[in-house]
């Protein structure tokens, strides 16, 4: 797949539904010795734009490319825990 075609995705959590942010505004890291993706870094918002650090999203916890979204598993926390980006 190419990256124009993930660009316009939606990427959402996969536990809470919050949304994370659009791929095509997000940065990659990728390992330059055999092209593989690392990492999404998706940039905090709010209704102002931009705010905060980066949501670093490991390319290990995408779970499905849907036509539309990006689903991906941050781990559901246990009570009492931070519930971290996009969190409810």
């Amino acid at each position: 797949m190419r990256f124009s075609e993930l660009a316009s995705k939606e990427v959402i959590n996969l536990h809470t539904g919050a949304r994370l942010g659009v791929v095509g505004d997000s940065d990659l890291v990728i390992d330059p010795a055999t092209g593989a993706i690392h990492e999404l870094l998706l940039p905090r918002r709010n209704r102002w734009g931009r705010s905060g650090p980066w949501i670093a999203v490991a390319w290990s916890a995408v779970r499905r490319v849907g036509p539309e979204v990006v689903i991906v598993d941050f781990g559901q926390p246990s009570s009492g825990e931070n519930p971290g980006p996009g969190g409810y």
